[in-house]
């Protein structure tokens, strides 16, 4: 049964809640697919009323729900908005081809390049003007989808590249100015909580800026990192609200940093600045919890450990909070599908000196 979703007053500051605008543009291409927009809303809970009311907005945990059917519908991670799918799969080449680079310049050279390869329609730049570094994504040919795609479009690929970037670095990336080439949709107003604090409209093709000097950042990620990151897909991917990334980045770091000690949310949310209440509630909202950020952690943190040093299984276990080795060996099996000393052995150290300091 279809739950009607009541819109937000709170249109332009409720970053727990999408605009509508948004879950049209991600359903403007699959008619050409042979998909209805009304049964995939059915299917994610979403009234099909809503989409003629231009004020309606809905939880981000149905857009996130959304976006995981269209993707698996279609197999198309792209929704079916240029004129050649981006086959499931797509996004984690991208982050592969990235992983690897030295620097934040060099990772957003080699997004570009990659879609150079997949894309058709729009191109990808990284270019340098004065203090400023600029993503630029320009129209190589017109979109088989009409303005409300085009839209989408351009707002996906700058989301996807920029959060890809940011968690490479393991940094929010705030971007100063973006200028976006079409005339303002109806949830711009949501734009300088999704994008920048500074936007502009009817460009010749979009600019996004950032410091030039934030290009020398290191990446920061490893493939036991991207494992965490392409397991929590899709929320890790399609949260459209800086804020909200931003707490769920810092609840990460928090964590991370306390270690041997381990934070109950209680004890976090005081760090934050939040009751705790609020911060469940917001991380609710945002389609993950403090128990799924502090499990993506733990598994992170196992196999990064168990891979590249000799620490021993029970303090890996003891060290990411586990009562006893039982608690341990349960957890990484349901993660990895075997036991951690069998992981140890077929994907990493399987003893002696550690490769670096544990």
């Amino acid at each position: 049964m279809v739950k009607v979703l009541t819109p937000s007053k709170n249109s332009a500051t409720s970053p727990s809640t999408v605009a509508i605008g948004f879950v049209s543009g991600i359903l403007s291409g699959v008619s050409r697919a042979g998909l209805t927009a009304e049964s995939l809303l059915e299917h994610a809970e979403i009234a099909t009323s809503l989409l003629h009311d231009r004020k309606a907005r809905i939880p981000v945990a149905r857009y996130a729900a959304l976006y995981r059917l269209i993707n698996e519908s279609l197999d198309d991670e792209a929704f079916a908005l240029f004129s050649r799918p981006l086959r499931r799969g797509s996004f984690e080449f991208l982050c592969r081809a990235a992983l690897s680079a030295k620097t934040l310049e060099q990772a957003l050279e080699r997004i570009a390049r990659f879609m150079h390869v997949v894309l058709d329609d729009l191109d990808v730049a990284l270019e340098a003007s004065g203090r400023a570094a600029v993503i630029v994504i320009s129209e190589e040919q017109a979109l088989p989808v009409g303005p409300t795609g085009r839209v989408f479009a351009f707002e996906w690929l700058l989301r996807m590249i920029h959060g890809l970037a940011a968690w490479l670095v393991a940094d929010p990336l705030p971007l100063d100015e973006v200028c976006f080439p079409y005339p303002p949709p109806l949830h711009a107003a949501d734009y300088e909580l999704v994008f920048a604090p500074r936007y502009t409209f009817d460009a010749p093709r979009l600019e996004a800026r950032f410091p030039v000097e934030w290009l020398a950042l290191p990446v920061r990620r490893d493939e036991a990192a991207l494992r965490s990151f392409l397991a929590d897909a899709p929320a890790s991917i399609t949260t459209l609200y800086r804020r909200d990334r931003a707490l769920a980045l810092r609840v990460r770091e928090h964590l991370r940093a306390a270690l041997p000690e381990h934070l109950a949310l209680p004890a976090l949310a005081h760090r934050l600045l939040l009751s705790p209440r609020s911060l469940h509630r917001r991380l609710e909202d945002e389609g993950t919890s403090f128990r799924a950020i502090k499990d993506s952690l733990r598994r992170e943190l196992a196999i990064d450990w168990l891979t590249k040093t000799a620490r021993p299984l029970g303090r890996i276990g003891a060290d990411l909070g586990y009562a006893d080795a039982a608690a341990f060996y349960r957890a990484f099996s349901t993660w990895t599908g075997s036991g951690p000393r069998e992981y140890r052995q077929h994907h990493g150290h399987a003893g002696g000196a550690s490769k670096r300091p544990a």
